[in-house]
């Protein structure tokens, strides 16, 4: 190790060479060098592996950035496979929920991944009164034949095609079949269209599960996932166990820091470490975006072991917040503002937000006052734009972490609000 210490410096080199790739990956659903503090989940996750009758299946939840993507693909999936299920799914989009025939479509075509190894017996009788027993594999081709082929509403054809399909893979000694999808925050019910296939989901699931059929539905998603599962059918409360991921202890984070570094020429001081925590407040994606720009920077200016952490929250601002500030019209960036500058914004109601906007700070600003009904009315535009979620009876919460930051930010650089940053400041 070199001789400058961590006061001086907030990286110690020990070679003053830097060949080694940078071992942080920011990104959406990128795996991390190292997945710190989720033992808990993970724990639990195995358990529900090992019920006899499918009682719970799993919610996945959490703000962007807090590694639901990561947990699920890297850790539940060969977990599950380890012990003897089939996994399938994909990411759930807009257009999977269009309509009830869509969903059973998505469903097939995943689970048809799986089951086309697999073959049932069945008879053709086209000679005749000759009946001839064939294999037939059980291919997309197939489920969507005798999906189309029931009786009865969309939700009994699909139970008919997946109760079809289990004896056949248990059978084959599998274990169970996990359904998994990710972005499942988009699925909803269209009343107005007369189309139901969040409610066919879980009808045919529950259904099945209650007649030992070894399915599991594990969804991840938004915090506005499991309140639109009980909208549709209120016994989705018993139907799932949910796991909400948050910001990580400090332990934790101090590991999801230092590990991906062990095999590398670098170290961070106990001073960096210090300040990564305090700035990414112990977000997993903000962590890995500070710890691979910091490298970056040092990689390429090798005599100046800083962290630049200006230059890095421009870059954050410009890369993860910029796009969903640009989606808001004016008073709706006055309303998250005088969100952003209540005392406690990890959870506010419409009256501390109204009652907010009439202190003489925001009238020296020239933000009017807001009435009830205006936030009543702008709080449900901003929950589709993903910027804020309703977390229970009255109480809202902001969908992306360390938003209120970036807010504060953006809105002490516009004309006439830079001299009042004093009164705002964290």
């Amino acid at each position: 190790m070199s001789n400058q210490t961590s006061n001086e410096n907030l990286i110690d080199d020990e070679s003053n060479t830097f060949q080694e790739a940078n071992p942080y990956t920011p990104g959406a659903g990128h795996s991390p060098p190292y997945l710190a503090g989720r033992e808990v989940e993970i724990s639990s996750f195995r358990k529900h592996l090992h019920q006899e009758q499918i009682l719970n299946n799993v919610v996945l939840t959490g703000l962007r950035g807090t590694g639901k993507t990561v947990l699920m693909e890297d850790k539940y999936k060969p977990i599950a496979q380890n012990e003897g299920w089939a996994w399938v799914g994909s990411d759930f989009s807009e257009s999977s929920f269009l309509s009830e025939s869509n969903l059973c479509l998505r469903l097939l075509t995943d689970l048809a991944v799986f089951t086309s190894c697999l073959s049932v017996e069945s008879q053709d009788g086209t000679f005749g009164f000759n009946v001839e027993k064939i294999k037939r594999s059980l291919s997309f081709d197939f489920l969507l034949t005798h999906f189309e082929s029931q009786p009865g509403l969309t939700v009994d054809k699909l139970k008919s095609t997946l109760e079809l399909v289990w004896p056949v893979a248990k059978s084959k000694g599998t274990r169970g079949i996990v359904f998994a999808y990710d972005e499942a925050q988009v699925v909803q019910d269209r009343p107005d269209k007369e189309q139901y296939p969040l409610a066919v989901l879980l009808e045919t699931f529950q259904s099945l599960q209650r007649k030992g059929a070894k399915y599991f539905l594990l969804l991840t998603g938004l915090p506005t996932l499991f309140p639109r599962l009980v909208e549709s059918r209120t016994y989705a409360e018993r139907m799932f166990a949910i796991q909400e991921l948050g910001r990580l202890s400090p332990k934790d984070s101090r590991e999801a820091i230092e590990k991906p570094l062990r095999k590398t020429r670098w170290k961070f001081s106990a001073k960096a470490i210090e300040s990564i925590i305090e700035k990414s407040d112990g977000y997993p994606y903000f962590i890995q975006f500070i710890c691979r720009e910091t490298l970056d920077h040092i990689i390429a200016h090798p005599q100046d072991c800083s962290i630049p952490m200006e230059a890095i929250i421009r870059k954050l601002d410009s890369d993860f917040f910029a796009g969903r500030w640009e989606n808001v019209t004016d008073r709706q960036r006055e309303l998250l503002f005088c969100i952003a500058s209540l005392s406690s914004h990890e959870e506010f109601s419409i009256a501390e937000i109204v009652e907010c906007s009439k202190k003489e700070d925001f009238t020296r600003l020239k933000i009017k006052p807001f009435a009830s009904n205006d936030v009543s009315q702008m709080l449900p535009r901003l929950i589709e734009k993903g910027l804020v979620y309703k977390n229970r009876l009255g109480k809202y919460c902001f969908a992306v972490p360390l938003f209120s930051d970036f807010i504060c930010r953006r809105f002490f650089l516009q004309e006439g609000v830079l001299s009042q940053k004093a009164l705002f400041q964290k």
